[in-house]
């Protein structure tokens, strides 16, 4: 099972910043993030190692955008079977259908969902 996370709030380099000090060392990292980056972030620094995958997906909540693009994006990593999955959102206003999404019986026996990090709160 892959651990998920869901990272939201503030701006996306604090968020990136978050997943960078977060990530797990000597295990296969992989990380969805909304929107395009807007300076660089320490997540962007270690980009290069091999136990680190990040992709990007248009700006904009995944849920109200249309699921394909992040689906597209989910499976595309879940082939490359990472260890630990950090998804980078702009805010919580669509936590529990991106949750619900996660666990659709397409994922649910891939995926073990953790607890979401509020950036706002410096969890």
């Amino acid at each position: 099972m892959i651990k998920t996370r869901l990272i939201y709030g503030l701006t996306s380099i604090e968020r990136e910043n978050k997943i960078a000090a977060m990530l797990a060392p000597n295990s296969m990292n992989a990380v969805i993030i909304e929107g395009i980056a807007n300076g660089h972030s320490k997540l962007v620094e270690i980009d290069q190692n091999d136990n680190l995958i990040i992709q990007r997906i248009a700006p904009g909540c995944p849920c109200c955008i249309g699921n394909l693009t992040m689906r597209v994006t989910l499976n595309r990593l879940l082939r490359k079977s990472p260890h630990h999955l950090y998804i980078s959102l702009a805010s919580n206003e669509h936590l529990p259908t991106i949750r619900e999404f996660l666990q659709t019986a397409q994922y649910k026996d891939l995926l073990t969902l953790q607890e979401e990090c509020n950036c706002d709160n410096s969890d």
